[in-house]
């Protein structure tokens, strides 16, 4: 990056805020509604960041042209509007980033695929809305990512170049879509990685293999910034 950042932006889940806690337990209490026998916490936490039929389909081993594909699905997300932040939190060393942030000014916001529906409570709950500088969902844009057009949107909401913005993100698509808009690009590999992925198939500029190296890594990249 040639110039200065003046913006840093987040994918949501796996990247910023672990809630694959609560996905774990909603998938359980399905399953249980269902006299299924649960699955593991591993198990699921590979499959969050692809979605909520995702996780149906691995919990439940089924197609989404199966037949009672699209009640368990509904049935998911209804739980899960009712367990938005019972165990959800910012992954450690990431509030701390957050108020480094802050502290010299430079913006900071959300581009995520997760609905308003959930994201608006998700924010709320956990004490970030007075503090983000703007959330986009995919109620927001006709496309989501892997297309840039809700970073572009991000970007003009805080009234900074995409190209002098950097996106931090723990899937292919959150990369593909920051490297399509110009952006530095930094994959986050602690975060919902498909069982035997190769994040340097996904060409970031820079790799964190935890949420607390996040800060050093910005650090140098705002390196006229002492403290």
């Amino acid at each position: 990056m040639n110039t200065r950042p003046a913006s840093v932006l987040f994918d949501l889940d796996g990247t910023l805020i672990d809630t694959a806690p609560d996905f774990h337990w909603v998938i359980n209490q399905l399953l249980k509604e269902e006299n299924k026998a649960p699955v593991s916490y591993d198990y699921i936490r590979h499959y969050v960041s692809n979605g909520a039929r995702a996780m149906v389909g691995a919990a439940f081993n089924l197609h989404e042209d199966d037949h009672a594909f699209d009640y368990l699905h509904q049935r998911m997300l209804e739980l899960y509007l009712q367990h938005l932040n019972t165990q959800s939190q910012l992954f450690p060393g990431l509030d701390d980033c957050l108020i480094w942030l802050e502290q010299h000014n430079i913006p900071w916001g959300v581009v995520t695929n997760k609905p308003a529906l959930y994201t608006t409570p998700v924010m709320l709950g956990l004490g970030l809305s007075k503090r983000v500088s703007t959330v986009i969902c995919p109620d927001h844009v006709k496309n989501k990512k892997p297309d840039p057009e809700a970073l572009f949107l991000a970007c003009n909401e805080i009234n900074c170049p995409a190209e002098q913005s950097i996106y931090v993100g723990d899937h292919i698509r959150d990369i593909e879509a920051g490297n399509r808009a110009g952006m530095t690009t930094v994959g986050a590999t602690y975060g919902y990685l498909n069982d035997g992925e190769d994040p340097s198939t996904w060409h970031a500029d820079h790799y964190i293999t935890c949420a607390t190296k996040l800060k050093p890594l910005l650090q140098s990249l705002y390196s006229d910034l002492r403290s």
